[in-house]
């Protein structure tokens, strides 16, 4: 696993060490596979493009809005959730010192400020003692696969595409993904079914599968009501834990929201994942699940996931939970009314980038893109190969930036798509982000068919 001794330096002499020997080398094989595994490799790298093209018009970014973001917000939040202590909470100056400064509670302290949301925005009773305030979503993601791992026969399902970040925390839990097929309502139910039966006959043990409803990251893609309903009604009927990622219902283009999967089950399948990032702000790192499982022994699956916690983050930053704590108290634990404006910018964000296609990518261009109803993405498929070196062109040569979509899958596909976030731009920016790329395809398009014409049969 070590290598080093007798390394040379560009001088041609040993490396000196931090006590004057050689330095230790070490090998990536020998580190656990996630270090190499590519999944886990791709946010380093968009991020590592992005910064070195910073005049690029960016469509790669995932961002929130940054629009109405004011420093002042911060501390405004931070003194409404200091009187909450006090006056709601009867805490005196003493405890709250020790609530905003100390490590804090493991399962968190903003959660039933959290139900109440959820009450409120998504007609969803749960109980306060279900909720596990996480170091944003990634780590519930973590902690609830790293829970449901058992042994190597266990494994998750989930839509491909799928959200990267999901990608990466299976495989840093030894979990391995099962991929489904996605269509424009979303997960494919049939496949679904099948790839259970598949699992199963070979002798492995699907334990969930995750799903995001509402304008799925990356591919926008939303499921109808009566598919919602086939699906909490099929992981009943087939032991499935559901894993319901909701980043993005708040921001329909017009059509109305529809129920979440948590509010359609009656039998505590679905695990609920929430964050704080696209509605309030990212920095915060603020997420939670809501595991409302009961233990055959007592108590709920969120107290396990909360020992699992204490030895990974221990507990969510405070002052963190403090500001968003304070956040919700000033839109009465509403999110829908604490994110109006946003929600508007993606809209009419949304209705330019379609607008845009359309003006620029006739029919014969071998250019297709889907028609989101609502979120931050759509994807775009191009007739030439889109993969991390196009993008590198793409900034260097056009000065526009997006996404590959094969990261989605796991490298496994989507090699002739490209997803575009529409979040963070203003509509001037999304015309002149537009012009380039359709720039980069009238320049690729013709080498990418000549290519075609002259690839050898077989």
């Amino acid at each position: 696993m070590l290598s080093g001794v007798g390394e040379q330096s560009p001088e041609g002499r040993s490396a000196p060490g931090a006590h004057g020997g050689p330095d230790v080398l070490l090998d990536p094989v020998e580190l656990h596979g996630s270090v190499t595994d590519p999944v886990l490799a791709s946010m380093t790298l968009l991020n590592d493009i992005v910064g070195r093209f910073p005049d690029a018009v960016s469509f790669a970014a995932g961002r929130p809005y940054e629009g109405f973001y004011a420093p002042e917000s911060l501390a405004r939040w931070l003194r409404l959730f200091e009187r909450h202590l006090a006056r709601d909470l009867g805490q005196g100056p003493e405890e709250i010192r020790r609530t905003l400064f100390q490590y804090g509670r493991t399962k968190g302290f903003i959660h039933r400020l959290i139900a109440a949301q959820l009450q409120q925005d998504e007609a969803l009773a749960v109980d306060a003692e279900s909720v596990v305030v996480t170091t944003g979503c990634q780590e519930a993601m973590v902690l609830a696969l790293r829970a449901l791992r058992r042994d190597a026969r266990d494994v998750v399902m989930a839509a491909l595409p799928a959200y990267v970040g999901f990608l990466g925390a299976a495989r840093l839990v030894d979990m391995p993904v099962r991929g489904v097929r996605e269509n424009a309502d979303g997960i494919d139910l049939d496949d679904l079914q099948r790839q259970i039966r598949l699992a199963r006959g070979e002798g492995l043990r699907p334990r969930a599968c995750y799903v995001v409803p509402d304008f799925a990251n990356p591919s926008g893609a939303s499921m109808p009501a009566a598919a919602r309903e086939r699906l909490v009604e099929l992981a009943a009927r087939d032991d499935l834990l559901l894993l319901e990622d909701n980043p993005y219902s708040l921001f329909h283009a017009g059509g109305g929201r529809l129920p979440t999967l948590k509010s359609l089950d009656r039998s505590r399948r679905v695990l609920y994942f929430g964050s704080f990032a696209k509605a309030a702000f990212a920095g915060g790192r603020v997420g939670y699940v809501v595991a409302d499982q009961p233990m055959t022994g007592g108590g709920l699956l969120a107290d396990e996931l909360a020992k699992l916690k204490s030895m990974l983050t221990l507990n969510t930053s405070t002052v963190a939970q403090a500001v968003i704590g304070g956040y919700l108290l000033e839109n009465d634990c509403s999110l829908v009314r604490a994110t109006t404006r946003e929600a508007a910018v993606y809209r009419r964000n949304l209705r330019a980038v379609l607008h845009g296609l359309e003006k620029r990518f006739e029919a014969g261009t071998g250019v297709c893109w889907n028609v989101p109803r609502g979120g931050m993405f759509t994807v775009l498929t191009v007739p030439f190969r889109a993969d991390d070196a196009m993008l590198e062109y793409s900034a260097r040569e056009f000065g526009v930036l997006w996404t590959p979509m094969h990261h989605f899958y796991g490298g496994r596909g989507g090699f002739r798509q490209l997803r575009l976030s529409f979040s963070v731009l203003e509509p001037d920016e999304i015309e002149r982000g537009l012009d380039r790329l359709a720039g980069l395809v009238a320049d690729r398009t013709p080498v990418a068919q000549a290519a075609e014409r002259f690839e050898p049969a077989g």
